[in-house]
Protein backbone atom coordinates (compact mmCIF):
# COMPACT_ATOMS: atom_id res chain seq x y z
CA UNK A 1 0.00 0.00 0.00
CA UNK A 2 1.57 3.55 -0.63
CA UNK A 3 1.21 6.38 1.72
CA UNK A 4 0.12 9.75 0.41
CA UNK A 5 1.61 12.66 1.71
CA UNK A 6 -0.53 16.03 2.37
CA UNK A 7 -0.58 19.35 2.02
CA UNK A 8 -3.80 20.79 3.23
CA UNK A 9 -4.74 24.55 1.84
CA UNK A 10 -8.26 24.76 3.46
CA UNK A 11 -7.34 22.62 6.62
CA UNK A 12 -9.84 24.44 8.47
CA UNK A 13 -13.10 24.25 6.56
CA UNK A 14 -15.33 21.95 6.24
CA UNK A 15 -13.80 20.38 3.66
CA UNK A 16 -10.28 19.96 5.98
CA UNK A 17 -12.35 18.67 8.43
CA UNK A 18 -13.40 15.86 6.53
CA UNK A 19 -10.25 15.00 5.04
CA UNK A 20 -8.39 15.04 8.41
CA UNK A 21 -10.99 12.53 9.55
CA UNK A 22 -10.36 10.54 6.66
CA UNK A 23 -6.77 10.59 7.60
CA UNK A 24 -7.16 9.82 11.02
CA UNK A 25 -9.13 6.55 10.06
CA UNK A 26 -6.55 5.64 7.19
CA UNK A 27 -2.93 6.71 9.25
CA UNK A 28 -0.93 4.10 7.53
CA UNK A 29 -2.09 5.83 4.44
CA UNK A 30 -2.15 9.41 4.51
CA UNK A 31 0.15 11.31 6.35
CA UNK A 32 -0.22 15.60 6.73
CA UNK A 33 2.77 17.38 5.82
CA UNK A 34 1.67 20.73 5.72
CA UNK A 35 -1.36 22.91 6.17
CA UNK A 36 -2.64 26.11 5.46
CA UNK A 37 -5.55 28.49 6.59
CA UNK A 38 -6.86 31.92 6.36
CA UNK A 39 -7.06 32.96 10.00
CA UNK A 40 -8.07 30.39 12.38
CA UNK A 41 -4.73 30.11 13.67
CA UNK A 42 -5.60 28.44 16.75
CA UNK A 43 -7.35 25.52 15.40
CA UNK A 44 -4.64 25.31 12.82
CA UNK A 45 -2.34 25.19 15.97
CA UNK A 46 -4.53 21.90 17.31
CA UNK A 47 -4.03 20.49 13.70
CA UNK A 48 -0.48 20.99 13.58
CA UNK A 49 0.20 19.57 17.21
CA UNK A 50 -2.17 16.14 16.77
CA UNK A 51 -0.85 15.42 13.14
CA UNK A 52 2.63 16.40 13.91
CA UNK A 53 2.96 18.87 11.04
CA UNK A 54 6.00 21.38 10.42
CA UNK A 55 4.86 23.79 7.72
CA UNK A 56 1.91 26.01 8.19
CA UNK A 57 0.94 28.81 6.62
CA UNK A 58 -1.94 31.76 7.54
CA UNK A 59 -3.06 33.92 4.85
CA UNK A 60 -4.43 36.43 6.66
CA UNK A 61 -1.51 39.09 7.50
CA UNK A 62 -2.99 39.63 11.09
CA UNK A 63 -3.29 36.10 12.14
CA UNK A 64 -0.24 35.70 11.47
CA UNK A 65 1.61 38.39 13.52
CA UNK A 66 -0.58 36.42 16.28
CA UNK A 67 0.16 33.07 15.82
CA UNK A 68 3.71 34.22 15.90
CA UNK A 69 2.92 35.74 19.10
CA UNK A 70 0.97 33.18 20.72
CA UNK A 71 3.95 30.47 21.41
CA UNK A 72 1.56 27.46 19.62
CA UNK A 73 3.90 27.09 16.55
CA UNK A 74 6.93 26.79 18.40
CA UNK A 75 9.25 24.18 16.81
CA UNK A 76 6.93 24.78 13.18
CA UNK A 77 7.69 27.15 10.08
CA UNK A 78 5.00 29.41 10.18
CA UNK A 79 4.48 31.36 6.53
CA UNK A 80 1.89 33.84 5.55
CA UNK A 81 -0.21 35.23 2.95
CA UNK A 82 -0.23 33.80 -1.07
CA UNK A 83 3.51 33.21 -1.08
CA UNK A 84 2.83 31.00 2.53
CA UNK A 85 0.24 29.12 0.71
CA UNK A 86 2.38 28.22 -2.08
CA UNK A 87 5.02 27.17 -0.01
CA UNK A 88 2.73 24.43 1.49
CA UNK A 89 1.35 23.42 -1.66
CA UNK A 90 4.98 22.98 -3.24
CA UNK A 91 6.42 21.15 -0.34
CA UNK A 92 9.25 18.63 -1.15
CA UNK A 93 7.62 15.95 1.51
CA UNK A 94 4.00 16.35 -0.36
CA UNK A 95 3.28 14.54 -3.47
CA UNK A 96 -0.51 15.36 -3.32
CA UNK A 97 -2.28 19.14 -2.20
CA UNK A 98 -5.93 19.12 -1.35
CA UNK A 99 -7.42 22.62 -2.82
CA UNK A 100 -9.75 23.31 -0.52
CA UNK A 101 -9.27 26.70 -0.07
CA UNK A 102 -12.55 29.01 -1.04
CA UNK A 103 -12.29 31.67 -3.32
CA UNK A 104 -9.15 33.45 -5.43
CA UNK A 105 -6.48 32.70 -3.11
CA UNK A 106 -5.77 29.14 -3.91
CA UNK A 107 -5.33 30.03 -7.83
CA UNK A 108 -1.77 30.48 -7.93
CA UNK A 109 -0.76 28.40 -5.15
CA UNK A 110 -2.42 25.47 -6.96
CA UNK A 111 -0.96 25.94 -10.53
CA UNK A 112 2.67 26.25 -8.75
CA UNK A 113 1.84 22.70 -6.91
CA UNK A 114 0.89 21.35 -10.54
CA UNK A 115 4.00 22.43 -12.10
CA UNK A 116 5.88 21.01 -9.03
CA UNK A 117 4.88 17.89 -10.12
CA UNK A 118 1.91 17.24 -7.22
CA UNK A 119 -1.47 15.51 -7.64
CA UNK A 120 -4.37 17.69 -7.02
CA UNK A 121 -7.10 16.65 -5.03
CA UNK A 122 -9.55 19.44 -5.53
CA UNK A 123 -12.42 20.86 -3.63
CA UNK A 124 -11.29 24.51 -4.67
CA UNK A 125 -14.46 25.65 -7.06
CA UNK A 126 -12.84 29.26 -8.83
CA UNK A 127 -9.57 26.93 -10.05
CA UNK A 128 -11.89 25.29 -12.50
CA UNK A 129 -14.72 27.86 -13.10
CA UNK A 130 -12.12 30.91 -13.77
CA UNK A 131 -8.75 29.21 -14.93
CA UNK A 132 -10.09 25.77 -16.26
CA UNK A 133 -8.04 26.50 -19.39
CA UNK A 134 -4.71 27.10 -18.14
CA UNK A 135 -5.85 24.85 -14.99
CA UNK A 136 -6.17 21.94 -17.26
CA UNK A 137 -3.09 22.09 -19.74
CA UNK A 138 -0.93 22.89 -16.72
CA UNK A 139 -2.46 19.26 -15.49
CA UNK A 140 -1.30 17.16 -18.86
CA UNK A 141 1.98 19.11 -19.72
CA UNK A 142 3.13 18.21 -16.27
CA UNK A 143 1.53 14.47 -15.94
CA UNK A 144 -0.51 15.27 -12.79
CA UNK A 145 -2.91 13.98 -11.54
CA UNK A 146 -6.35 16.16 -10.61
CA UNK A 147 -8.73 13.99 -7.84
CA UNK A 148 -11.79 15.66 -7.79
CA UNK A 149 -12.83 15.91 -3.97
CA UNK A 150 -16.52 17.01 -4.58
CA UNK A 151 -18.84 14.08 -3.97
CA UNK A 152 -20.87 14.65 -7.39
CA UNK A 153 -17.35 14.75 -9.40
CA UNK A 154 -15.94 12.06 -7.89
CA UNK A 155 -18.89 9.94 -7.87
CA UNK A 156 -18.64 10.68 -11.77
CA UNK A 157 -14.80 9.98 -11.78
CA UNK A 158 -15.65 6.95 -10.22
CA UNK A 159 -18.22 5.86 -12.80
CA UNK A 160 -16.55 6.34 -15.89
CA UNK A 161 -13.24 4.77 -14.42
CA UNK A 162 -12.09 2.20 -17.47
CA UNK A 163 -15.01 3.84 -19.72
CA UNK A 164 -14.75 5.26 -23.31
CA UNK A 165 -14.90 8.95 -23.74
CA UNK A 166 -16.74 8.40 -26.55
CA UNK A 167 -18.81 5.53 -25.00
CA UNK A 168 -20.37 8.83 -22.65
CA UNK A 169 -23.80 9.75 -23.62
CA UNK A 170 -24.46 12.53 -20.94
CA UNK A 171 -23.43 13.44 -17.29
CA UNK A 172 -25.63 13.63 -14.95
CA UNK A 173 -24.94 15.68 -11.68
CA UNK A 174 -27.43 15.41 -8.72
CA UNK A 175 -28.64 18.31 -6.77
CA UNK A 176 -30.31 18.19 -3.27
CA UNK A 177 -32.92 20.95 -4.61
CA UNK A 178 -31.56 23.02 -1.09
CA UNK A 179 -33.42 24.16 1.46
CA UNK A 180 -36.17 26.39 -0.82
CA UNK A 181 -36.85 24.09 -3.33
CA UNK A 182 -40.47 23.89 -2.47
CA UNK A 183 -41.23 27.41 -2.30
CA UNK A 184 -43.22 29.73 -3.78
CA UNK A 185 -41.92 32.61 -5.40
CA UNK A 186 -43.98 34.92 -2.51
CA UNK A 187 -41.67 32.91 0.29
CA UNK A 188 -38.93 33.45 -1.71
CA UNK A 189 -38.98 37.32 -0.82
CA UNK A 190 -39.00 37.20 2.74
CA UNK A 191 -35.86 34.66 2.98
CA UNK A 192 -33.21 35.57 5.94
CA UNK A 193 -29.47 34.82 6.43
CA UNK A 194 -30.00 32.36 8.79
CA UNK A 195 -33.05 30.25 6.76
CA UNK A 196 -30.59 29.96 3.61
CA UNK A 197 -27.52 28.67 5.84
CA UNK A 198 -29.85 25.62 6.99
CA UNK A 199 -28.93 22.78 4.45
CA UNK A 200 -31.38 19.85 4.70
CA UNK A 201 -28.67 17.15 4.02
CA UNK A 202 -25.52 18.60 4.17
CA UNK A 203 -23.27 20.16 6.35
CA UNK A 204 -21.18 22.51 4.37
CA UNK A 205 -19.36 25.98 4.75
CA UNK A 206 -21.67 28.92 4.74
CA UNK A 207 -21.04 30.10 1.17
CA UNK A 208 -21.85 26.70 -0.30
CA UNK A 209 -24.89 26.54 1.65
CA UNK A 210 -26.27 29.58 0.48
CA UNK A 211 -24.97 28.88 -3.17
CA UNK A 212 -26.81 25.36 -2.76
CA UNK A 213 -29.84 27.19 -2.35
CA UNK A 214 -29.86 29.06 -5.24
CA UNK A 215 -28.45 26.13 -7.39
CA UNK A 216 -25.63 28.39 -8.45
CA UNK A 217 -23.21 25.81 -6.53
CA UNK A 218 -25.14 23.56 -9.08
CA UNK A 219 -24.15 25.70 -11.80
CA UNK A 220 -20.49 26.07 -10.72
CA UNK A 221 -20.33 22.35 -10.83
CA UNK A 222 -21.47 22.32 -14.37
CA UNK A 223 -18.59 24.35 -15.30
CA UNK A 224 -16.38 22.09 -13.62
CA UNK A 225 -17.50 18.85 -15.10
CA UNK A 226 -17.05 20.08 -18.15
CA UNK A 227 -13.01 21.07 -18.00
CA UNK A 228 -12.76 17.70 -15.79
CA UNK A 229 -14.19 15.15 -17.91
CA UNK A 230 -13.81 16.89 -21.66
CA UNK A 231 -17.92 17.80 -22.01
CA UNK A 232 -19.73 20.76 -23.53
CA UNK A 233 -22.37 21.84 -21.97
CA UNK A 234 -25.08 19.80 -24.00
CA UNK A 235 -23.99 16.74 -22.84
CA UNK A 236 -24.28 17.93 -18.92
CA UNK A 237 -27.78 17.75 -17.59
CA UNK A 238 -28.54 18.70 -13.70
CA UNK A 239 -31.30 16.35 -12.00
CA UNK A 240 -32.93 17.37 -8.27
CA UNK A 241 -32.31 13.86 -6.27
CA UNK A 242 -33.32 15.12 -2.70
CA UNK A 243 -32.24 12.55 -0.46
CA UNK A 244 -28.84 13.40 -1.48
CA UNK A 245 -28.02 9.45 -1.72
CA UNK A 246 -27.32 9.43 -5.49
CA UNK A 247 -24.32 11.66 -6.13
CA UNK A 248 -24.19 11.49 -9.89
CA UNK A 249 -24.69 9.20 -12.79
CA UNK A 250 -23.23 8.83 -16.28
CA UNK A 251 -25.36 7.44 -18.73
CA UNK A 252 -23.71 6.00 -21.99
CA UNK A 253 -24.72 6.04 -25.85
CA UNK A 254 -26.20 2.48 -25.23
CA UNK A 255 -28.58 4.21 -22.87
CA UNK A 256 -27.30 2.29 -19.82
CA UNK A 257 -26.50 4.15 -16.71
CA UNK A 258 -23.91 3.39 -14.09
CA UNK A 259 -24.43 5.56 -10.80
CA UNK A 260 -22.89 6.43 -7.02
CA UNK A 261 -24.16 6.27 -3.81
CA UNK A 262 -23.87 6.81 -0.52
CA UNK A 263 -24.71 8.89 2.43
CA UNK A 264 -24.50 12.67 2.29
CA UNK A 265 -21.14 12.81 3.64
CA UNK A 266 -17.75 14.09 2.31
CA UNK A 267 -15.68 11.21 3.68
CA UNK A 268 -16.94 8.82 0.95
CA UNK A 269 -15.79 11.45 -2.11
CA UNK A 270 -12.30 12.58 -0.41
CA UNK A 271 -11.69 9.08 0.82
CA UNK A 272 -11.94 7.39 -2.65
CA UNK A 273 -10.31 10.10 -4.09
CA UNK A 274 -7.29 10.05 -2.07
CA UNK A 275 -6.30 6.51 -1.77
CA UNK A 276 -7.94 5.70 -5.36
CA UNK A 277 -7.04 3.29 -7.22
CA UNK A 278 -7.20 1.68 -3.72
CA UNK A 279 -10.16 1.78 -1.04
CA UNK A 280 -9.40 2.99 2.37
CA UNK A 281 -11.48 2.46 5.58
CA UNK A 282 -14.77 3.95 6.21
CA UNK A 283 -14.91 6.91 8.10
CA UNK A 284 -19.23 7.13 7.90
CA UNK A 285 -21.86 4.44 7.96
CA UNK A 286 -22.80 3.38 4.74
CA UNK A 287 -26.47 3.17 3.04
CA UNK A 288 -28.13 0.44 4.67
CA UNK A 289 -30.47 -1.78 2.12
CA UNK A 290 -32.18 -3.66 4.21
CA UNK A 291 -33.88 -0.50 5.38
CA UNK A 292 -36.81 0.99 3.07
CA UNK A 293 -35.30 3.93 1.06
CA UNK A 294 -37.33 6.23 -0.74
CA UNK A 295 -35.47 8.27 -4.07
CA UNK A 296 -37.05 10.95 -6.00
CA UNK A 297 -35.70 11.89 -8.84
CA UNK A 298 -37.28 15.48 -10.84
CA UNK A 299 -35.68 18.09 -12.71
CA UNK A 300 -34.51 21.54 -11.34
CA UNK A 301 -36.82 24.58 -11.40
CA UNK A 302 -34.73 27.28 -13.36
CA UNK A 303 -37.77 29.68 -13.39
CA UNK A 304 -37.39 29.93 -9.55
CA UNK A 305 -33.89 29.15 -9.37
CA UNK A 306 -32.29 30.89 -12.55
CA UNK A 307 -28.48 30.60 -11.34
CA UNK A 308 -28.56 27.38 -12.40
CA UNK A 309 -29.39 28.69 -16.26
CA UNK A 310 -27.06 31.81 -15.82
CA UNK A 311 -24.07 29.11 -15.49
CA UNK A 312 -25.15 27.27 -18.61
CA UNK A 313 -25.35 30.20 -20.26
CA UNK A 314 -21.89 31.38 -18.93
CA UNK A 315 -20.23 27.70 -20.17
CA UNK A 316 -21.93 28.26 -23.68
CA UNK A 317 -19.95 32.08 -23.95
CA UNK A 318 -16.80 30.91 -22.71
CA UNK A 319 -13.85 31.88 -22.00
CA UNK A 320 -14.02 34.52 -19.03
CA UNK A 321 -17.79 34.32 -18.79
CA UNK A 322 -17.28 31.49 -16.26
CA UNK A 323 -15.11 33.87 -14.35
CA UNK A 324 -17.86 36.64 -14.40
CA UNK A 325 -20.50 34.34 -13.39
CA UNK A 326 -18.52 33.13 -10.54
CA UNK A 327 -17.33 36.38 -9.00
CA UNK A 328 -20.96 38.17 -9.60
CA UNK A 329 -22.30 35.40 -7.56
CA UNK A 330 -20.06 35.98 -4.62
CA UNK A 331 -20.60 39.74 -4.57
CA UNK A 332 -24.07 39.02 -4.41
CA UNK A 333 -24.06 36.11 -1.66
CA UNK A 334 -22.02 38.30 0.39
CA UNK A 335 -25.05 41.27 -0.16
CA UNK A 336 -27.64 38.89 0.78
CA UNK A 337 -25.19 38.02 4.11
CA UNK A 338 -24.98 41.71 5.26
CA UNK A 339 -28.68 42.30 4.80
CA UNK A 340 -28.49 44.60 1.83
CA UNK A 341 -29.75 42.38 -1.07
CA UNK A 342 -33.08 40.25 -1.02
CA UNK A 343 -32.28 36.14 -1.66
CA UNK A 344 -34.60 36.53 -4.62
CA UNK A 345 -32.29 39.03 -6.26
CA UNK A 346 -29.16 37.16 -6.07
CA UNK A 347 -29.76 35.36 -9.26
CA UNK A 348 -30.70 38.52 -10.95
CA UNK A 349 -27.32 40.30 -10.12
CA UNK A 350 -25.39 37.27 -11.89
CA UNK A 351 -27.66 37.15 -14.81
CA UNK A 352 -27.21 41.18 -15.55
CA UNK A 353 -23.22 40.98 -14.69
CA UNK A 354 -22.98 38.43 -17.33
CA UNK A 355 -24.96 40.44 -19.65
CA UNK A 356 -22.94 43.24 -19.03
CA UNK A 357 -19.55 41.58 -19.41
CA UNK A 358 -20.08 38.59 -21.72
CA UNK A 359 -17.01 36.78 -21.69
CA UNK A 360 -13.64 37.06 -23.66
CA UNK A 361 -10.54 34.62 -24.42
CA UNK A 362 -8.37 35.00 -21.67
CA UNK A 363 -3.93 35.00 -22.70
CA UNK A 364 -3.23 34.75 -19.27
CA UNK A 365 -3.98 34.42 -15.25
CA UNK A 366 -3.22 37.90 -15.17
CA UNK A 367 -6.17 38.81 -17.97
CA UNK A 368 -8.32 36.48 -15.64
CA UNK A 369 -7.83 38.06 -12.70
CA UNK A 370 -8.51 41.58 -14.12
CA UNK A 371 -12.20 40.21 -15.37
CA UNK A 372 -12.72 38.94 -12.21
CA UNK A 373 -11.91 42.22 -10.47
CA UNK A 374 -14.28 44.24 -13.06
CA UNK A 375 -16.66 41.75 -12.68
CA UNK A 376 -16.97 42.48 -9.19
CA UNK A 377 -16.82 46.27 -9.55
CA UNK A 378 -20.49 45.65 -11.72
CA UNK A 379 -22.02 43.63 -9.61
CA UNK A 380 -21.28 45.42 -6.87
CA UNK A 381 -23.49 48.53 -8.64
CA UNK A 382 -26.21 46.31 -10.04
CA UNK A 383 -26.72 45.27 -6.38
CA UNK A 384 -26.82 48.71 -4.95
CA UNK A 385 -28.93 48.97 -7.91
CA UNK A 386 -31.62 46.29 -7.10
CA UNK A 387 -31.52 46.90 -3.92
CA UNK A 388 -32.86 50.36 -3.18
Amino acid sequence: MNTRHLAILGATGSIGDNTLEVARANPDRLKVVGIAGKKNYEKLAKIADEFDVKHVALYDAKAYREAKDSGLFSGRNLYSGEEGLTTVATLAEADTTVAAVVGTSALRPTLAAIESGKDIALANKELLVMAGKFVMEAVRRNSVKMLPLDSEHNAIFQCLNGERHKDVAKLIITASGGMFRDFTREQMLSIKPEQALKHPNWEMGPKVTIDSSTLANKGLEVIEASWLFDMPAEKIQVVVQKESLVHSMVQFVDGSVLAHMSPPSMTFAIAHSLMCPERGKKVYEPIDFTKAICMNFYPPDTVRFPCLAHAYKALKIGGTAAAVFNASNEVAVAKFMEGKLPWIKISEVVGKTIDKLGGSDPRNLEEILECDARARMEASKIAGALAG
